[in-house]
């Protein structure tokens, strides 16, 4: 392969990984070798005996990524006699059955996959992870957080029920921290025996700039705007990043238009999860294969490292609500040797504007937000207990209780609380007790759960319609959209008419058009961490200049910042804005102790009416609001007192969720969007003020 030597971090793995017997987390930056730093090794162990048994299970969040990472892992053992094979959703049959009669070698599998595997091939089970002796977790920061990671999670516990040893967990990220928690997820039994192996190093210079461009009075964003990016991205190969499928759609329209109009023809391609699959992979090979500049215009969908090639430069359209985001799609260019990462940021508002600053500033002092885990994860456990179930072909509850309790990551669950959740399961008919065995199998109301092609998948997705022209499948669009025959709509890119909408079969029929505009999606903005939102406020509170950002910037930073410098409000202060009838309490902390405080102010009758993205709370009316956040200060409070003060729409819900007890709903949303006491040490670390404006 023409290496002059390892990179930094395949010198620190290749040796733990061969001459120990630790599970090993490599934590390094984007194209710094990590696969290679974990399956030359892995390969050089398992090349003897990879031709007779299931050796290496690699574990992905994206099929697109297995298939990118095939080609890869499939040159390194180029020369071995290992068998590499692919198992998801887009894998055929007749591929699957042809490793099921041989599991050897190397298996690319997504977490959904595995869970099937357990479902439909449950007397297979037994024989296929046997001799298993890695499980390798490509970008394993994406799990930890989420109900898909405790899905993963628990099924590779269930695994080890089959294999004849302990298999090896190699973790694979380029944006970790919380080492402790990552190191407990991996080997709750152990976690002495995972090792970290960190290069933090990079030889990379990052070149960055921010441009503000204030969209318009309708709402539109500024032609200007997508002038500068068509300037920028003219003659470099470019990912564009936005945080919405709609400003994907609109951005690939608008910037086509502007280089139709240089002759320059398709130059901009959309990828979103809404866009069919096979038109997402031509994409991605266009992307890769063309000669000339052309860019692709995406959301988080190409966040993680699937392949389209060395990347000159990555731009961001608005704030992303989180560094690690940002992290991550900055390590999409500079891949090249010699080459610097570029970072182009555009914001449209003033929030935007001082999130996006928050944001930059924070990955220029290496922070990144520590892992959190998924708190109280009682919904999966209902999920696990119907796939127990029907893997077992029956079990005692005894057992079942058993191996829940044993799991690595249900291990925190209360007792009491796992056996009301059974005993509820009973009840509703998702369980059965076999009469006499006294054995549990899957109830009439499981089955119908269970049954469905949704089951494989703990996370939600929203009802959407197929949209095709003629035979050919263009993407999906919500239902909540608004659509009617006759509209024009933005999809893939590309402008469509409505001719025919089948609710009943879920499809749209459309054909091309010349105009159109970017369907709705629905979708939600993300938490943001308190340590983001107090980089905000000490943004507002200063009069530092930043010199990557442009003239446009530098103003309407100056006019954000006016009311702070007037009078003269400090970092350490929070300010509640009173107005003749109504009050703004700007926050300035994380999303969580924002919510949890806006429930406690109405648990006080004040009418807090609502929250946006950056944690300001509407107030309806004035109040003698100092005296109540004392109150709040020296009262004990439980999360169950909160609960009658959420509203429905911002309660926790999950795709598993709804189907758990009232009790057990009402603690995983307690656990979830609660934190009393990070409240209430929020409220003794800041000073609060009210201040009268007209």
């Amino acid at each position: 392969m023409r290496w002059d030597s390892f990179t930094p971090i395949q010198d620190k793995a290749i040796p733990v990984i061969m001459e120990t017997q630790n599970d090993v987390i490599i934590s390094s930056g984007t194209a710094s070798g990590k696969t290679e730093a974990a399956f030359l090794p892995i390969i050089s162990m398992i090349e003897a005996e990879a031709g007779a048994a299931l050796k290496v299970l690699y574990v992905s969040p994206l099929k697109a990524l297995i298939n990118n990472q095939f080609e890869r892992i499939e040159k390194l053992c180029e020369h071995t006699n290992i068998p590499i094979h692919r198992w998801h959703g887009d894998i055929n049959q007749s591929q699957k059955r042809k490793f099921l009669k041989k599991p050897t070698g190397i298996l690319q599998i997504t977490p959904e996959s595995i869970e099937s595997i357990f479902i439909n091939r449950t007397e297979q089970v037994k024989y296929i992870f046997k001799e298993l002796d890695f499980i390798v977790i490509d970008e394993i920061h994406s799990f930890l957080d989420t109900e898909r990671g405790v899905q993963l999670r628990s099924l590779l516990s269930r695994l080890e029920e089959y294999t004849l040893k302990h298999p090896r967990i190699i973790g694979l990220s380029a944006t970790i921290d919380n080492f402790e928690l990552v190191k407990r997820w991996v080997n709750i039994q152990n976690v002495d025996n995972v090792k970290v192996i960190e290069s933090k190093g990079s030889d990379k210079e990052l070149l960055y700039n921010l441009m503000h461009f204030p969209i318009m009075k309708n709402k539109k964003k500024p032609v200007e705007l997508f002038e500068d990016m068509r300037d920028l991205t003219k003659h470099q190969k470019a990912i564009i990043f936005c945080n919405s499928r709609g400003d994907v759609e609109e951005s690939t329209v608008f910037l086509n238009r502007l280089a139709e109009r240089e002759h320059g023809g398709e130059t901009y391609y959309a990828h979103h999860s809404s866009i069919d699959k096979k038109e997402r992979e031509y994409v991605e090979k266009t992307i890769i294969e063309s000669k000339f500049p052309k860019s692709v215009v995406a959301t988080s969908s190409l966040e993680l490292g699937i392949d389209i090639g060395d990347v000159d430069i990555v731009v961001q359209l608005d704030n992303t609500y989180t560094v690690s985001s940002l992290k991550q799609r900055l390590g999409r260019s500079g891949r090249k040797k010699g080459s610097n990462q570029m970072l182009q940021l555009y914001t449209t508002n003033k929030d935007s504007l001082v999130q996006s600053l928050a944001v930059m500033e924070l990955i220029l002092e290496k922070w990144i937000e520590p892992a959190r885990g998924y708190p109280l994860p009682l919904d999966i456990v209902f999920h696990q207990i119907i796939s127990i179930c029907q893997e077992t072909n029956g079990i005692m509850y005894s057992e079942l209780l058993e191996r829940l309790e044993a799991s690595h990551i249900f291990h925190t669950i209360n007792t009491l609380d796992t056996q009301s959740l059974i005993n509820y399961m009973v009840e509703k008919d998702h369980l059965e007790v076999i009469k006499g065995k006294n054995e549990l199998i899957v109830g009439l109301e499981g089955e119908r759960i269970l049954r469905s092609r949704e089951f494989y998948s703990v996370f939600m997705t929203r009802e959407e319609y197929e949209v095709l022209e003629g035979m050919k499948k263009i993407g999906r669009l919500d239902k909540q959209s608004f659509i009617n025959a006759g509209d024009n709509i933005i999809l893939a890119g590309k402008l469509w008419t409505i001719h025919d909408i089948d609710s009943e079969k879920n499809k749209v029929y459309v054909s091309k058009a010349f105009n159109g505009k970017a369907p709705r999606y629905m979708g939600s903005g993300g938490n943001i961490h308190k340590k983001i939102g107090e980089k905000m406020m000490r943004i507002l509170c200063s009069d530092k200049e930043f010199i990557y950002t442009n003239e446009s910037a530098v103003n309407t930073l100056r006019d954000a910042r006016k009311n702070y410098q007037y009078f003269y409000i400090e970092p350490q202060q929070r300010v509640i804005w009173q107005m003749k009838t109504d009050m703004i309490f700007e926050t300035y902390t994380g999303t969580i102790i924002a919510q949890t405080l806006l429930w406690m102010l109405r648990s006080f009758g004040i009418n807090a009416k609502s929250m946006d993205g950056v944690g300001r709370i509407n107030i309806v009316g004035t109040y003698d609001i100092l005296s109540i956040l004392n109150q709040i200060k020296n009262k004990t409070w439980s999360g169950k007192e909160l609960i009658i003060y959420v509203l429905e729409q911002e309660f926790f819900i999950s795709k598993y969720s709804i189907y758990l007890p009232s009790d057990l709903q009402e603690k995983m949303h307690i656990a979830h969007k609660t934190n009393i006491q990070e409240t209430l040490a929020y409220l003794n670390q800041f000073q609060f003020s009210v201040i009268k404006i007209d």
